[in-house]
Order: structure tokens, then sequence, then C-alpha cells
């Protein structure tokens, strides 16, 4: 009776002890004292040129009439995608930074995992989104105003907006019913799904399983729709006689490709370090490359290389400049 009796108790405090964690702790970049401020100038200015870049480009496009077309009504919505993805991630970590405490809570965590998942999903689904804009402007231009009518611009957005979402409630399911222990230590500046489920004490199997087909559909559709649209692109312009012609149309799309290349080719890069190097601290300064830069850099890269957003920029300025 008495060994039955101290069985129970002990599996009851084995529960206790894997279910009762209130905290995680984010381990950062670096373990160095002496980076620690480095590292926070060099994030607080990274956050603060996506932001207010992100937010220059929803300003120019909203109050550019020129502008007001489906390409550029999809950039303002994937700015503001990069705006949420950054500040999911980068102002915890400057909190942290700033008061030398590792800790986020349990549902803090949680709720950032899920976070990341959505607006990741969400940017690759706008991405998306606009390869297939640029598909039918220059596959199909004269049907372009018709088929890609404000209506169907609109439900584009919802259902990216709807299959995130679900994406992330998926997420939460698999993370919501994980118990942990007390080594609740997370070699990385956010809280990361993978990185959360190793933590994890209870069997992880299934979860695993559905992360991994997860990540495949949600990634592997939206690129499969974003190589399917270009190859009709390229195939297209390949047709044209005109050189000029053909400068034309690669340079409509040339900013998006570059936005996808840097999109996809950063993830691709922190896969690839993480199967090569057994440092999960490695692991996460290489994420830095997908999770934080492409947001900071998608604003130069359309107003630097696109002519319709450098004439908008020009007459917005030029309308501040001539307030009283």
């Amino acid at each position: 009776m008495s060994i039955h009796v101290s069985i129970r108790f002990t599996n009851s405090m084995k529960n206790r002890n894997q279910t009762g964690v209130s905290q995680f702790f984010l381990l950062g970049l670096s373990d160095d004292p002496s980076q620690q401020p480095l590292i926070f100038s060099l994030f607080l200015s990274i956050y603060l040129v996506t932001v207010l870049g992100n937010l220059l480009i929803s300003l120019i496009i909203t109050s550019d009439p020129h502008l007001h077309t489906p390409m550029y009504f999809f950039l303002s919505n994937l700015s503001l995608a990069d705006i949420c993805l950054s500040t999911t991630t980068i102002p915890k970590m400057l909190v942290n930074l700033h008061t030398r405490d590792q800790s986020i809570t349990h549902q803090g965590c949680l709720l950032q995992v899920c976070l990341v998942w959505n607006f990741a999903f969400l940017e690759n689904c706008l991405l998306a989104v606009m390869a297939y804009d640029r598909f039918v402007a220059i596959c199909h231009p004269l049907s372009y105003t018709v088929t890609m009518s404000p209506r169907l611009c609109a439900l584009l957005i919802l259902f990216s907006v709807l299959i995130s979402v679900m994406s992330s409630l998926l997420v939460a399911l698999m993370v919501t019913h994980l118990s942990f222990c007390q080594d609740v230590e997370i070699p990385h500046f956010f809280c990361e799904l993978a990185q959360v489920i190793k933590l994890a004490c209870s069997d992880t199997f299934v979860n695993n399983i559905l992360m991994y087909v997860a990540t495949f559909l949600f990634c592997t559709i939206p690129l499969s729709g974003i190589i399917f649209s270009y190859s009709q692109i390229v195939s297209s312009v390949l047709k044209l006689s005109s050189v000029e012609g053909r400068h034309k149309a690669f340079s409509t799309c040339g900013s998006h490709l570059c936005v996808v290349c840097l999109f996809y080719g950063a993830g691709l890069g922190v896969y690839i370090s993480s199967a090569v190097t057994d440092s999960p601290r490695k692991t996460a300064v290489a994420s830095v490359m997908y999770s934080v830069v492409p947001q900071m850099l998608n604003p130069f890269i359309y107003s630097l290389r696109n002519r319709d957003m450098k004439g908008a920029l020009r007459r917005l300025t030029n309308k501040i400049a001539s307030l009283p």
C-alpha cells in the first residue's frame, strides 16, 4: 500500500514539475556581456529602420493616387506584415537586453511562437499573391484590369490572412499540449517553434511530424505558385521581339523577385546552417538573416529599384515641404 502511495506521490510531483513551468529563458545571440550594448544598439537601429521604412512605404502608397493599383495594394499589406513580424520578436529582445533579464512568461512564449508563425506564413502568401499579380500583368495585360479587380484583391488578402491564422491555430494546438521540465533555456533571441518542442518532456513525435508537414505545406505551396508564375512570365517575355519590351517587362517584377530571393534564400541558408552545425547559438545568429534582415531591406528594395515609388516619394516630399 505504501509503495503505491509513494509511486502516486512521485508521479504527481513529476507532473507538477513538468506542467508548472511559468517562464522560459531566451539566451539570445551571445553570452559575452561586453557584446550586449552593441547587440542592443544594432537591433534597435534595425527595428527603427524596419518600422519607419515600411510605414513610409504604406504612407506613400496611401497618399498617392498613382499607386492605387493591385501591385502596390499588395505591397502595402506586405509592409504591414513586415512591421508585425519584427514587432513580434525584436522589442522583447531589446527589453531583455536592457533589463538584463532573459525571462519570458510561459504564455508570452507560446503567443510569440504562434505570432511568428502567423506573420511569417502571411508573408509567404503575400509574396505568392504578388507573383500572381505580376503573372496576370505581363502574360495577360489586356485582361489585367478586369481580372485583378478590387474585389479579387481584397479576397486574396482575406484568404491569405485566414490561411495564416489557421496555420497559427494549428501551431497553438501543438504547443499548448506540451509538458515542460525545469530546463527551459531557449538558445535563441525569440521563442521558435522547433526550439520550444525540443524542450518538452512529453512525447513530441506527433508534434514534430505535424511541424514538418505544416512547414512543407505552408511554405511549398506559396513557393510553387511563385515558381509557376515566374516560369510563365519568363516564357512570355522571351517571346517578345523588342529588347526594350523585355527590359520593361522584367523591370516591373524586378523588385518583387529580389524580395522573394532574399526571403527564401535566407530561409534556405538558416536550414542549411542548422543541418551542418550542432550549435543552436550559431543557428540563432543565422536566423537573423531570415527573421529580421528581409523586413528591414524590403523598403529599400522597393524604393530604390522602383521608378513609381521614387516619383511618389518625391511628390510626397514636395507636398510636405510646401506646407506653411
